[in-house]
């Protein structure tokens, strides 16, 4: 794996940065967000960043503007997939295959934004499908509405919805649930698998999606 230094991409909602962990013969780019609660360095993400280079996936982290800027609070949607899809044309320009994703918010950015950018799938990491303790605020419109295969990765004790509070996923979309995590993919001490296994299943799951992939 070639980790790249930080680069910046110019959008109508800021700089964005791009951080590249390539593969050495690369066959897709996977970008992917982060939530509106922390940036790139999350552990799904950085598991991620850290194994699918070995198998042929070239790792784009994206921090979207208001991140780059220091700012302490995401904005609003509109402003939040202004800032991504320039980031998305600069890495189509690879040339390669490209899926999109992100963790929580940006895993509705994704979903958002996915079909418009060109890309060939969307993984959805702990999506948001509701507010904590209101599930009557579904954002699963989001998600069924993809338009692309679309994987969703979710901790069973996510209290932003949980995989049995998902509706009825349309076909091309999965599902696939991690024992006892909650909405970082963090398990407690007394869980039946350790934080690394919880990790590894999410990695595990993403690989074998990513190899299924036309």
């Amino acid at each position: 794996m070639v980790t790249d230094r930080r680069t910046l991409v110019e959008t109508p909602a800021g700089p964005a940065a791009i951080s590249w962990h390539r593969a050495a013969e690369p066959r897709l780019v996977l970008a992917l967000g982060h939530g509106a609660g922390g940036g790139v360095e999350a552990p799904d993400l950085a598991a991620l960043a850290a194994a699918l280079p070995a198998g042929g996936v070239s790792v784009a982290l994206v921090e979207q503007p208001w991140r780059v800027a220091g700012k302490k609070l995401a904005p609003a949607p509109k402003t939040l997939d202004a800032g991504w899809l320039p980031v998305v044309g600069a890495l189509a320009a690879e040339g390669l295959p490209l899926v999109v994703g992100g963790r929580s918010a940006g895993a509705r950015v994704a979903c958002r934004t996915g079909a418009a950018g060109g890309a060939a799938a969307v993984l959805a990491l702990a999506f948001p499908l509701h507010p904590p303790g209101r599930p009557e605020r579904s954002r699963a419109a989001e998600l069924l509405g993809s338009g692309l295969p679309t994987l969703v990765v979710q901790g069973e004790q996510d209290t932003f919805g949980t995989p049995a509070e998902f509706p009825p996923l349309p076909a091309g979309h999965r599902l696939v649930p991690v024992p006892a995590a909650g909405h970082g993919f963090k398990v407690p001490k007394s869980a039946p698998l350790t934080q690394q296994a919880a990790l590894g299943l999410v990695t595990a799951a993403v690989a074998d999606w990513l190899a299924g992939l036309g």
